[in-house]
């Protein structure tokens, strides 16, 4: 039976320890990642943008009675939790991945078309900066793919692409506007792709889903979509740093915009809650 055809049991500790990871997006994955790390040797983007006091509240929110077990169990238990929470987030993150892989390749031409030249799913040495198509939907906004000189650097490395260069996929359409750089951002067709193939389900990428089926996301508490969730799609797919964008005080406005128009177009879980309150 297929990963849509299941209802995973809230009381299974799995899924459990995966509801953690979808709602806690790449925030919880980066602090596993600087774990033996110094708190100040951490990064000052981190600092600045990683709101610990936010991610703990979300968690005990999701776990009822894990305060009472932090503060009143044994340091052995405490040590468990925060093993078992690094688990499941790094599993959670492992099999996104590992379905992402297969899924990006049907997803890089419109429907109907093929990739040309052809795409294993198994190599990767001609991804990336060495194949037409994907070069120019990871090639950095502002910068010209068709360009022979542009394009021969990207393949060699030496124009190396910053962190705040966001590449075209994250662009609706893959257009990107130099006097307005938020027009389109974040609304690019593959990163909507992504999202409902993690949070509802694969077979959602190709037609709605029933509303008497929950996707994956709404069987673990997640409601809407938020910045977290959207961060880490983009992250999956191939961008690293998109929480610090969407974190930023100065592009509040923005922000709103982008989030409205994700919950009001691209959002399974509101629609099915809509269907079932009719």
């Amino acid at each position: 039976m297929s990963t849509d055809e299941n209802n995973p049991s809230s009381s299974d500790p799995s899924h459990k320890r995966s509801s953690l990871a979808l709602q806690l997006g790449p925030r919880i994955l980066r602090l596993e990642e600087l774990q033996d790390s110094p708190i100040e040797d951490y990064p000052a983007e981190i600092l600045t943008v990683f709101d610990v006091n936010t991610v703990f509240m979300n968690l005990i929110d999701s776990y009822p009675g894990l305060l009472d077990r932090l503060t009143a169990g044994k340091e052995d238990d405490v040590i468990h939790i925060g093993e078992m929470l690094g688990k499941g987030a790094s599993g959670a993150r492992g099999d996104d991945t590992k379905t992402l892989k297969s899924a990006v390749l049907e997803w890089l031409v419109p429907r109907g078309q093929v990739v040309i030249p052809p795409l294993s799913r198994n190599i990767k040495s001609n991804r990336g900066f060495n194949h037409e198509v994907t070069g120019a939907l990871l090639c950095p906004a502002g910068l010209d793919w068709s360009d022979t000189a542009t394009k021969l650097s990207l393949k060699s490395g030496e124009t190396a692409v910053r962190g705040d260069q966001w590449p075209m996929f994250l662009y609706a359409r893959y257009e990107y506007d130099p006097e307005d750089p938020w027009k389109g951002l974040l609304r690019g067709e593959i990163l909507i792709f992504g999202f409902k193939h993690v949070f509802t389900s694969p077979s959602s990428v190709d037609r709605e889903p029933k509303a008497t089926r929950a996707g994956n996301a709404y069987l673990h508490g997640m409601k809407s979509v938020t910045k977290g969730s959207l961060a880490y799609i983009a992250t999956q797919i191939q961008y690293h740093s998109i929480l610090d964008l969407l974190e930023d005080p100065d592009e509040s406005e923005e922000v709103v915009d982008l989030m409205t128009w994700w919950r009001h177009n691209h959002s399974a879980l509101s629609k099915i809650r809509e269907k079932r309150a009719a």
